[in-house]
């Protein structure tokens, strides 16, 4: 008699009980598939990741207590094999960027089909990324996009340096004014004469451009 082949366990994580039904009901038809848990933010999501250990972990981005791109850090410093599927409303680039550098493996939007919704968990469980054709589409464009190859490192001072690298990190401007003890309306100030120097439009592109001048990881 052939053996069943273990199911792959998901924790779903949103800050909406509606939307955490909606999924689960969907995902408990599926003969692959077992919901082993709900969290209704970060917070919990990180000790039911923690106790439970999921193979695969649907995270919402916007929660209260802990938001979702902190929680997938927390998460990937378990060093678990789970993998998490960003599945959100959002498409701004200061969400789209952080997570995917926090480790998301997909990143959906909430109006994904059911059936690309379960592909793409059982890719995730297979190592394979997914991403929402709209984000492939926005993440192409920003990679195509050749740099400026006028413009200098040496044109940033070192304070615009530091802020460069923590917003290649997937910071929020919170975390980045914590972490340089200064204030976040001198950090907006920071991104946006930076991004005025070297003639980007967006955080995306300057991650971007950071890791393609190598900026990323120096000291």
């Amino acid at each position: 008699m052939m053996e069943q082949a273990e199911k792959i366990k998901v924790l779903i994580v949103d800050d909406h009980q509606v939307v955490r039904q909606g999924l689960r009901t969907f995902l408990e038809l599926q003969d692959d598939v077992i919901v082993s848990g709900e969290a209704g933010d970060g917070l919990e999501a990180v000790e039911m990741v923690r106790q439970h250990k999921p193979d695969v972990v649907l995270m919402d981005l916007v929660m209260p207590r802990l938001d979702g791109i902190s929680a997938m850090r927390q998460v990937m410093a378990l060093g678990l094999s789970t993998r998490v599927i960003a599945l959100t409303s959002f498409t701004e680039d200061d969400q789209v960027f952080p997570a995917i550098q926090a480790g998301a493996c997909g990143y959906l939007l909430k109006d994904v089909s059911p059936d690309d919704l379960v592909e793409a968990i059982r890719a995730a469980h297979r190592g394979e990324a997914t991403l929402h054709p709209d984000i492939t589409r926005k993440l192409m464009q920003k990679v195509a996009r050749p740099a400026i190859s006028e413009i200098q490192v040496e044109d940033l001072t070192e304070r615009e340096l530091e802020v460069v690298r923590l917003v290649t990190q997937g910071r929020s401007n919170r975390e980045i004014a914590q972490e340089l003890v200064i204030s976040e309306k001198t950090v907006k100030s920071h991104i946006s004469n930076i991004l005025g120097k070297l003639h980007l439009d967006d955080r995306t592109q300057l991650a971007i451009y950071a890791i393609k001048k190598g900026l990323v990881g120096q000291e």
